[in-house]
């Protein structure tokens, strides 16, 4: 069914437009659920939120072809829009946003000058820690990171430190993540571990030398692009080690806040705090305060928030693109010093409900302040779309 929803208005109103991709079954990925409650807070706002697929996109003139939600009969309709002030990438994979049709869409966004456009790709993590540890401000949360490139490497850094973890440069929710680490089997020799997740637990097994572990890691990875990384020892609850979920997101008045933190709490047989591999919710003043006690607690959440801060910033800045949200992992070591582990472009929906509904309202007031300025020129000048450099083994798909 098409409608026509007051395509020839003077668009008095901010209009936000969703970017996600086309699919046959469904009409289109991504978040659904996220998408509708973004319409329904646009609405509470004044905001006219509609999704735009990758496919219908189309800027020429002052109509655009989208969909909105009849909550009636729980039916997405097709219709015909007021251009966008505002687009918000929701590309939901990098397979996606790497199709050349789709860099083509996300090229005409950036240079559109009657439109902003935030978020234009997924992160690169190996070059997020670039930019971090080049920077005087944010270079003391970074732990020492290198890209896995040979077994020497590897041997040098299980020198320097008991654990380490293997991570995929362009993974999602801990998958293919691994862990080695070295111990003394006598006075004499070392064993080598190597720990795989599988879905909520993990798989060890055990080699004589580095050379042995290298072989059987590079099975692994097959062609992928990993990156190596100091194990930090994270403070834990009962035994169990957590880390801090924190979203940080621009808000009415264009500047970063923290929306809120959350907690994530490692399975018992887990390598990582991630759900979907074992990890729990928690509140992390709970967990915190289990290590910290109160007054130490409260001082290490406000850390991190500043931490998250800065960093969010230096995130920006380095990218020379328009951001206007990102989730983070950071540590806590047993120390209490704060520790970057990830950041993502794309956060997905935080189940605990106060920081849910920030982020939906500080989404949609970022947008009106956007669609209120007029647009600037990019940040620095970048070389095209650096978030979205391809690998060999990305080509060759």
């Amino acid at each position: 069914m098409e409608t026509n929803t007051n395509a020839s208005s003077k668009r008095e109103n901010p209009t936000l437009a969703i970017l996600t991709h086309s699919d046959e079954t469904r009409i289109f990925r991504g978040n659904q659920e996220n998408f509708i409650d973004l319409i329904r807070t646009g609405a509470e706002h004044g905001v006219l939120v509609y999704v735009m697929t990758t496919t219908d996109f189309k800027l020429s003139g002052r109509k655009a072809v989208g969909y909105t939600y009849n909550a009636a009969d729980k039916t997405w309709k097709k219709g015909v829009f007021p251009a966008p002030h505002v687009i918000y990438n929701r590309i939901p994979y990098r397979k996606f946003e790497l199709l050349p049709e789709v860099q083509q869409v996300i090229q005409a966004c950036m240079r559109q000058r009657g439109i902003r456009f935030f978020n234009p790709s997924f992160f690169n993590k190996w070059t997020l820690f670039e930019w971090l540890n080049h920077a005087k401000k944010t270079q003391g949360y970074i732990p020492a990171t290198r890209r896995l490139s040979s077994g020497e490497e590897l041997d040098k850094l299980l020198a320097e430190y008991p654990f380490l973890y293997l991570k995929p440069i362009r993974g999602k929710a801990g998958k293919g993540i691994m862990k080695v680490s070295r111990s003394l089997l006598d006075t004499k020799s070392k064993i080598f571990e190597l720990s795989i997740q599988e879905k909520t637990r993990s798989h060890i097994s055990r080699y004589p030398n580095v050379s042995r572990l290298w072989s059987e890691v590079q099975e692994l990875i097959g062609g992928k692009d990993y990156i190596i990384q100091q194990g930090i020892p994270l403070s834990s609850y009962k035994q169990r080690p957590f880390d801090l979920r924190v979203l940080v997101q621009k808000n009415g008045k264009g500047l970063w806040s923290v929306a809120g933190i959350g907690a994530r709490l490692a399975g018992k047989l887990s390598i990582t705090t991630h759900v979907p591999r074992g990890g729990s919710i928690d509140d992390p003043a709970k967990l915190l305060t289990y290590s910290f006690g109160g007054p130490g607690s409260r001082r290490i959440i406000a850390r991190a928030k500043k931490a998250a801060l800065t960093i969010a910033k230096q995130i920006e800045k380095s990218s020379g693109h328009m951001l206007g949200e990102m989730s983070m992992d950071l540590g806590v070591d047993q120390e209490g010093h704060i520790w970057f582990f990830e950041a993502n472009s794309k956060p997905m929906k935080f189940d605990e409900p106060p920081i849910r509904k920030k982020s939906l309202e500080n989404l949609i007031l970022y947008s009106i302040y956007l669609a209120k300025r007029k647009p600037k020129r990019p940040l620095k000048k970048t070389a095209p779309f650096p978030l979205l450099a391809q690998t060999n083994a990305e080509r060759d798909k």
